[in-house]
Formats: structure tokens, sequence, C-alpha cells
């Protein structure tokens, strides 16, 4: 329909109840029709889980009144996606925004975030899509300085597109606006999680483990997101979901595999 505002999916992997998802509520309502469909629990870390063992749930949480609809999921992040898609839209978003995540998502962080698996998962389905994340753990992390960079990084996907397969990881140092230096397009760094395991016993005597561990970056060049983060800029990684390591299919044909 011509003149239709943009339909904007929201969800994200700290619930529905998150500040951060409050925060990019506030922002999206500027731009479109917003829907929200995001877990009712935390999903930190799920990455791009699904549930295929049990049932999943569904919960209007909003008024018909109400302008925005919201749903909470009893799933993953990336079930919300797929639900959305599948059950409750009557057409496919312009844009699905996934965050704002109480936490960093830079360099190999990716690959464990709920929160970008659910922009990947938006990706699969052909709809443009963002992982939003801000450096600060801090369940009332302050997210004002985010929203007019957010609401600008979203506005030029709306009226660009991506380029398919292909959905954006933007992060976001601790800053206050006036210090944020600008956005800045980058690589992954590459940089690695040391774990450790933190071995207890619990009072019946039962070993358990508590994950924990240093965040290594091995990259020293100027243009990854992490060197972005660490000068006070947004960083932006166009992210792909083909994991094909298309550089060495040449090299690996030359093997004798059928000799």
């Amino acid at each position: 329909m011509k003149n239709q505002r943009p339909l904007i999916l929201i969800t994200n992997d700290d619930g529905v109840s998150a500040p951060g998802l409050r925060a990019l509520v506030s922002v999206m309502a500027e731009l479109g029709e917003i829907i929200v469909v995001a877990p009712d629990s935390p999903q930190s870390a799920m990455g791009h889980a699904i549930t295929t063992n049990s049932t999943l749930y569904l919960n209007k949480i909003s008024k018909d009144s109400d302008a925005i609809l919201e749903y909470s999921c009893s799933g993953t992040p990336v079930d919300c996606v797929k639900l959305a898609v599948n059950e409750i839209l009557k057409r496919k978003p312009d844009l699905c925004v996934s965050g704002i995540n109480h936490g960093s998502n830079s360099s190999i962080n990716v690959i464990y975030s709920g929160t970008m698996s659910a922009a990947v998962e938006a990706g699969i389905e052909g709809i443009p899509a963002i992982g939003f994340s801000l450096m600060d753990f801090d369940w009332n992390a302050n997210f004002e300085p985010t929203k007019s960079f957010i609401k600008k990084i979203a506005s030029e996907v709306l009226e660009n597109g991506l380029p398919d397969g292909v959905v954006l990881n933007v992060n976001f140092p601790k800053l206050e606006e006036k210090d944020i230096k600008g956005i800045r397009i980058c690589r992954q760094a590459k940089a690695r999680w040391m774990e450790k395991f933190d071995k207890r016993k619990t009072p019946q005597g039962r070993d358990y483990y508590w994950l924990a561990g240093e965040f290594v970056n091995q990259d020293k060049g100027e243009d990854t997101d992490e060197w972005a983060l660490e000068h006070n800029y947004i960083s932006v990684v166009p992210v792909q979901f083909d994991l094909t390591a298309h550089h060495t299919i040449q090299n690996l044909n030359t093997w004798k595999w059928n000799e």
C-alpha cells in the first residue's frame, strides 16, 4: 500500500521486560508500525538455538487498545522471529531490530549472541536486520546516548536495504552521546575467550562449575570493531550467515579426494 508505514519487528535476548528492549521500542515507534515478540525470560548466549523437544507458548501482553502489539515467547530469540514471521505477522516486516543488548556483542561474541542470532534468523527470512548492543551489562544501563544513532542507522537500512545474506552487528561504547566520535564500518576483530572454570562443591559433595575467563583481543588492526569501540566509535560490522570458507575451496580442490 502506498504511503504505508514500515513494519518493524522488535526482539531481543534479555527478555521482554528488559530496559534495552524498551529503549529500542521508543526509537522504532518513531520510524514505523512496530510489533514486539521477545522471550519471556533472559536467553543470553543462546546462539542460534531453537526449541525442538518441548512446546512453545506465545502470550499476548498488550491490550487491544494499545498502540503497540507485544508478545512474550517461551522459547529462544530465534524462536521469537520464527513465530513472528510464520504465526503473527500478516506481511513480511520491512526491518527486524534486536536488542538493545545489555553487554557487548563485538568480535567473537557474535557467535554466542542470542541478540545477533535473532537478527541472523530475520536475515535468513529475507528481512533486513540489525542487532544493537551496548557495552554495559548493568540492568539499569543508560541507553539514552544510543537512541539518535539507532534511529539514524535504522533509517539508513530502511532507505537503502541490505545485501542478501547480510545483517548488521552494531555495538555502542559506554559513553555519553557527546563523547561518541561517530560510526565506523568495521570488520570483526580476531579475538577469543580464554575460558576458565571455577570448580566448587554442593553441600551434598557434588562437583559443579561456573564458567569464567578472560576476553583476549589478538587483533592489532585499526579497522576492527574492537579498535573502534576502544577509541569511542560505534562499530558496525556487516555479518553474513553463509559460513562457507569460499577462499579455501580452490585449494581443497587440489587435494587427492577421489584417488
